[in-house]
């Protein structure tokens, strides 16, 4: 059961770290919803402990998770549930703006609406 969380987890979390290398923005976003759920799996997992529930025990196979320990779990999925929606409302934006998603796009479109400046508008 471990072994198989673990895998999981680890198997989320390298398929996040791989979508956050590509250059469409929207993978990145995918990359750092994978990512956000293989932490909350870790988290979750690492509060499995062997033995009977501590307030009420129930006829069970012997594995329990603390409370304390899915309340974070909760919160950390709905902060990366709104980070996410964050991210995607800024995504949106830029592509109304400037019809791309790709990074490099993008960043071609700063270097030219840059050079458009004059040097002291820059700083201002």
């Amino acid at each position: 059961m471990i072994l198989l969380l673990s895998l999981t987890v680890a198997v989320l979390f390298g398929s996040g770290s791989y979508l956050l290398m590509k250059r469409d923005l929207i993978r990145v976003a995918a990359g750092v919803m994978l990512i956000s759920n293989s932490s909350v799996l870790f988290i979750i997992a690492a509060a499995l402990r062997r033995g009977e529930a501590p307030i009420y025990p129930l006829p069970s196979d012997g594995l329990i998770s603390d409370p304390l320990v899915q309340a974070m779990a909760l919160t950390a999925i709905v902060i990366s549930f709104g980070f996410t929606t964050l991210l995607l409302s800024l995504i949106y934006r830029l592509f109304t703006q400037h019809h791309s998603v790709d990074q490099e796009d993008l960043a071609a479109a700063e270097r030219t609406a840059d050079s458009e400046l004059e040097p002291e508008q820059i700083w201002r």
